[in-house]
């Protein structure tokens, strides 16, 4: 891996962790793109970008998360079904999904037109965006977390199933969003201690591997604070349709390409 290549992860991972988009297939294509080979290195070096977009999410969120507590503990009860999920699969998720571009792809257009049935029922009237966080329920939070287990599935979208759980059972987009970026911090901070657990025999570094960890964990760290802020901001007064449009558009664009 060169600077070019980390500074180009980075952005990546910063810009698509928070968005219904997907980080990791995103991640996985980029990879492949630059012609990035797998190694324990390159292992190490997406914990590091990961860390650097949930600093951004802590700094942001960090007044919020002390002046509501109660929701904290809801984010907690959302964080323990995917704790379980992603241990007991993390040998099937790390060496079969991540490796099936077949169905990376199937999820990245799957979760396009699950977007688009949800907005079709909002805009019918068939479905209701009126609840806030405040609302939220122990039972809703365990709901969202269940929700949130799918996305061990590279393609899915932890963030994109969160939001299509908590407008499913009424809450405004806006307040989706917030509990995907809270509910980030226990889930990817957990997945990254078990990686370097895992990877705790083989990490070794020098001082060009600092350089290129550094620069990932910045570029991911200014990446992610801005496409949060401006993904609430698109949030007022939009819908998930251009999401789901991406998607599926790219997704096709993907399974012609990978044939």
């Amino acid at each position: 891996m060169n600077i070019y290549q980390a500074l180009v992860l980075g952005i990546v991972e910063g810009l698509t962790e928070f968005l219904p988009i997907s980080s990791t297939a995103h991640l996985i294509f980029a990879s492949n793109l630059l012609k990035i080979a797998q190694s324990d290195f390159i292992k190490l070096f997406e914990v590091f970008i990961q860390a650097g977009a949930i600093l951004s999410v802590i700094i942001l969120y960090a007044k919020y998360i002390f002046q509501h507590a109660k929701i904290a503990k809801k984010v907690i009860v959302s964080f323990i079904p995917t704790a379980i999920i992603g241990f007991l699969l993390y040998k099937i998720i790390k060496v079969y999904f991540f490796e099936n571009y077949f169905l990376i792809t199937c999820m990245f257009i799957l979760v396009g037109l699950v977007f688009i049935a949800i907005e079709f029922l909002i805009k019918k009237k068939k479905l209701k965006l009126d609840k806030q966080l405040s609302k939220t329920t122990f039972f809703h939070a365990l709901i969202i977390g269940l929700a949130q287990s799918l996305a061990v599935i590279p393609g899915v979208s932890r963030s994109g199933i969160v939001m299509v759980a908590m407008m499913s059972l009424g809450y405004v987009r806006k307040e989706s969003a917030i509990y995907s970026f809270l509910l980030a911090i226990p889930t990817i901070i957990a997945a990254s201690f078990y990686d370097l657990y895992k990877s705790r025999d083989i990490i070794s570094l020098d001082y060009e591997n600092i350089m290129l960890l550094t620069i990932g964990f910045i570029s991911a760290f200014i990446t992610a604070y801005i496409s949060m802020k401006w993904f609430i901001s698109f949030l007022q007064n939009n819908t998930l349709m251009k999401f789901a449009w991406y998607r599926i558009l790219l997704g096709i664009i993907l399974f012609v390409v990978n044939r």
